[in-house]
């Protein structure tokens, strides 16, 4: 598997000579964030050797090196997901790419639906810890000893030092779990009561396989949610994951942000 991710890496590297301090995956309807990227180079996912190509809806599929508020960035616009078919190894594999192009910290960003019946459409969440059920991961079979241990911590993945950071530029945030669920279905009534129970916040088909890569790298993960939608014991209407424009600015204000301060 490390020979499929270096040559990921040199082929960007030959694209762009910028380091990244700052890697930012970009989840469903939040791609509007790489807008306000000073931008180096642009790279289509499909025209990185072995990078995973996204499928789902929203989900642009490129890569921008450059500048997010003066801060060298990779943002990803778009990820692949479980339900599309990709292993959990190539789930992984791009974080896994950010970690070898220098990346410290990772913004990883999702459209959510709302367990908590305190939370409201457009609500922020940061994630402070996840329930993940199915049983593959992407530490599965042989370890890769040049990115990480064999068995690794996950009592901090989301490191608190980033959501203090976080709530000192809105501190009207939640602060929540989020529940992983393997989709593309999205989940009965009886599962979110289940889930509510288990003490979930919110619930979403993406990042938790990201986030076990990225603590198994040694990177720093920050995880914000939007909330698209009430869950499914608390609407009888199909989920709309449409995001209002306002909520929009104000997440993208949040990860500019945190982006400046992590400098």
């Amino acid at each position: 598997m490390m020979k499929p991710l270096a040559q990921a890496a040199a082929y960007i590297q030959e694209k762009s000579n910028l380091v990244p301090k700052v890697g930012i995956v970009l989840g469903t309807g939040l791609g509007g964030l790489a807008e306000q990227v000073t931008a180096e180079a642009v790279l289509p996912y499909a025209d990185i050797p072995n990078f995973p190509v996204s499928t789902a809806p929203d989900h642009a599929g490129r890569m921008r090196l450059g500048r997010l508020a003066g801060v060298p960035v990779c943002v990803l616009e778009g990820r692949v997901h479980y339900y599309e078919g990709y292993s959990m190894q190539e789930v992984a594999f791009p974080v896994r790419v950010l970690r070898l192009l220098g990346a410290e910290t990772v913004i990883l960003t999702n459209a959510v639906g709302g367990i908590n019946r305190d939370y409201r459409v457009g609500d922020l969440m940061l994630i402070r810890d996840h329930i993940k059920f199915f049983n593959d991961t992407p530490l599965r079979g042989p370890n890769l000893d040049a990115l990480g241990p064999r068995f690794s911590d996950m009592c901090n993945a989301y490191p608190a030092r980033l959501r203090t950071l976080a709530r000192e530029i809105d501190g009207a945030l939640h602060e929540g779990v989020y529940a992983y669920m393997p989709g593309p279905c999205y989940e009965t009534p009886a599962e979110i009561r289940m889930l509510r129970l288990l003490g979930a916040d919110v619930v979403g088909m993406s990042t938790v396989p990201e986030v076990i890569a990225a603590a198994h790298a040694g990177l720093a993960v920050l995880g914000i949610s939007f909330v698209t939608n009430p869950a499914a014991d608390l609407t009888d209407q199909i989920a709309d994951i449409s995001l209002p424009e306002d909520a929009k600015a104000r997440f993208y204000r949040l990860v500019c942000g945190v982006v400046e301060k992590l400098a």
